[in-house]
């Protein structure tokens, strides 16, 4: 059994000290799968890293199977703590390189020796290992893809293989924390009825975070709620869920577009390159799409279909083996994927939002906008021309570099290298806006969106979960770009701050007639906030049109019974 008793835990950021526990108390019984449920930013995923042993905390006690760690307990006792335990943390795809057993075979060889290493074939004990990791493939349905090797299983394959090597762990208490939340409805389905087929064939205890209620309401038997680092609810899910939502603000009305205007025409776009899977192409082959101004376009669809290829071509991210992708940009149709003057122009006004976005943590908000504006302000491309050419630096240098400017991080740096260029060029051609500007473009936006403008002087640990995102679309937004391309940056939302979003981006379109197109696996979302969905499916488009019935066709080949319920019984896309 697992009591956790009065469990506070603070961090320190800067001069200040943030609680992110506060007095968490709730029991696991033996052979019980609880979930935990709470908005973004309340504590979840710390208190699975408290309970995992790799985060102190200041005050409490855990009790797990007659361990009892306190504070001041010893390191050993710790140690201990870890042993009884393994996790599975958000978006991390932790395996070695090598076949799907070898991963497994590590994992248990490493109870003996401490470490993960991989014994040879003539090891004395290599028989007794590779039988017993095929107990733990077969367990989760990989037995079949044993010696497939793990980079080349698809995401689904990946989680159900990790969830493996937390059982071969042979631990007291399972934490999983999002095990699916970022995938497709197929691949959500296939995780979920792993984590059933554990928990019946072993027994374990089972703790997993999770911000959809259609995931506690297929798996867990009890929902602990946390808010603000404290126990708000402890008990069965379903109450407890419809107790939750009841929090979402009233659902705003998608705008009419205002216009029958065609803005972005991709035409016979053609690309092919292998998936990160077993044997098999994405080939995208003559894909034609339009897209209306104004219009919120969703795309949706199995995971590795083709849509983040697709929309980093539309972003000019990548560029397609064939075909055209233009934009109309005041009277003139401007092709993303080939080389013109006027493409950096094209790209101020494109406006891009990745899965991994995040604003940095210690600086105010203000200044983050300043950068963009910086970098994406009306008359900077001037300046970066005159800049340019006192550096003696190429226009086509110019407008890759501009291009890097999305990208960011340590592959901008890189590419930025490979060209001969010092990663601070980007700061010389772009610099920081002044705050008075942040100001003056900050103030429509912040309105259109509910965000008041004394979070600019704000840092994002300051924010809660919904205005910190919120504050990322003031980043995306704050030089009014014309196309607002999102690969998925909502996909591990809580669903009160995706309504936070989904309403944000329906005031965007009504109120600036910002084009969006969108990537995201969160059917409910597509439904409510889309004036149109495209399903892709290897590389084709298969549905083109009204988004509910297209996210019940992408529930209806996935298979996914875990959301036969939710959207009608929790209500998710009513007011």
């Amino acid at each position: 059994m697992l009591k956790v008793k009065n469990l506070v835990k603070d961090y320190e950021m800067e001069d200040t000290s943030v609680r992110a526990l506060d007095g968490v108390s709730f029991e696991v019984n033996d052979g019980e799968i609880v979930g935990i449920m709470g908005q973004s930013g309340s504590g979840k995923t710390t208190l699975l890293k408290v309970l995992r042993g790799v985060e102190g905390f200041n005050e409490g006690e855990i009790e797990l199977d007659g361990l009892s760690i306190t504070p001041d307990s010893p390191d050993d006792d710790f140690r201990k703590l870890k042993g009884m335990t393994a996790i599975h943390l958000q978006r991390n795809f932790g395996l070695w390189p090598g076949s799907a057993i070898e991963n497994i075979i590590r994992r248990l060889h490493s109870k003996r020796i401490g470490q993960e290493a991989l014994p040879t074939k003539e090891h004395p004990d290599y028989d007794d290992l590779y039988e017993e990791s095929m107990k733990y493939l077969k367990l989760v349905g990989l037995d079949h893809k044993a010696e497939h090797f793990s980079m080349v299983l698809s995401g689904g394959e990946k989680q159900r293989l990790l969830i493996a090597r937390q059982l071969a762990a042979n631990p007291n208490l399972l934490l999983l924390d999002e095990p699916a939340t970022m995938t497709c409805p197929a691949t959500k389905q296939e995780v979920l009825d792993t984590i059933k087929k554990v928990q019946q064939h072993t027994g374990v205890k089972v703790i997993i975070v999770s911000h959809l209620p259609e995931i506690h309401s297929y798996l867990a038997d009890r929902v602990v709620w946390i808010e603000g680092g404290k126990v708000v609810g402890d008990g069965k899910p379903e109450p407890l869920i419809k107790e939750f939502l009841k929090k979402m603000k009233p659902d705003v009305a998608t705008p009419e577009l205002k216009e029958d205007k065609v803005v972005i025409k991709v035409r016979d776009l053609c690309q092919r390159y292998y998936l990160v899977r077993q044997g098999e192409v994405l080939d995208i082959e003559d894909m034609n799409i339009d897209f209306k101004k104004g219009e919120i376009v969703a795309l949706t669809g199995p995971s590795g279909a083709g849509k983040t290829t697709l929309l980093h071509a539309m972003d000019g991210l990548i560029y397609p083996d064939d075909g055209d992708i233009n934009f109309l940009m005041d009277d003139d149709w401007i092709d993303v994927a080939h080389y013109s003057p006027k493409r950096m122009e094209l790209r101020r006004r494109t406006s891009i939002m990745y899965q991994e976005f995040a604003l940095y943590p210690n600086s105010p908000i203000k200044y983050q906008l300043a950068y963009k504006l910086g970098v994406k302000g009306m008359d900077v491309l001037e300046a970066a021309r005159k800049k340019a050419k006192e550096l003696s630096i190429p226009e086509k240098d110019l407008d890759a570099i501009y291009r890097l400017t999305d990208i960011g991080g340590d592959k901008a740096k890189e590419e930025l290298e490979k060209m001969g260029y010092n990663n601070d060029i980007i700061s010389i051609l772009f610099p920081r806006s002044s705050i008075e500007e942040v100001i003056k473009h900050a103030e429509p936006i912040f309105h259109a969106i509910r965000l008041p403008l004394s979070v600019l002087n704000s840092k994002p640990y300051q924010l809660s979960g919904g205005e910190n995102v919120r504050a990322a679309l003031a980043l995306a937004m704050i030089t009014n770009p014309e196309y607002l391309l999102l690969d998925e940056p909502f996909g591990d939302l809580d669903p009160i701050t995706l309504r936070e979003v989904s309403n944000a981006l329906k005031n965007i379109s009504k109120h600036f007639g910002t084009t969006v197109i969108l990537i995201s696996h969160h059917m409910d979302f597509v439904t409510e906030v889309a004036h149109r969905a495209i399903l892709i499916d290897n590389g084709d488009i298969t549905m083109d049109g009204d988004p509910l019935a297209v996210t019940s066709k992408l529930i209806e080949i996935g298979n996914a019974t875990y959301m036969e319920h939710a959207m009608t019984d929790y209500a998710i896309n009513s007011d």
